[in-house]
């Protein structure tokens, strides 16, 4: 049974900005991540413990075309992400929001 995913509101900003950033690349390069984080988003949501873990009870999902990750908590009523991280920035970032 697939479990609900939901993003934390910066968690969201995260992946407009990556895709808009993307887009401004090449306007095909945006739908391709797009594509990708709805492909993980799916992985996620039908076996969301088959990711490791990162920190405390935090996993990461990597893309696999792209340098992000979904970086995401299982949770009773489904799996919130807290973050669409670049592969380059500082992980206190994301990890401040535990």
């Amino acid at each position: 049974m697939s479990k609900a995913v939901r993003f934390l509101p910066i968690a969201r900003q995260e992946f407009d900005e990556a895709f808009l950033w993307y887009e401004a690349k090449a306007p095909a390069l945006g739908a391709s991540f797009r594509t990708e984080v709805g492909l993980q988003i799916s992985r996620i949501s039908e076996r969301p413990l088959q990711f490791p873990m990162m920190h405390a009870d935090v996993r990461r999902a990597r893309l696999r075309r792209f340098p992000y990750g979904l970086f995401f908590k299982v949770e009773a009523d489904g799996v919130l992400i807290i973050a669409c991280f670049h592969a380059s920035r500082n992980p206190t970032t994301w990890r401040e929001r535990v």
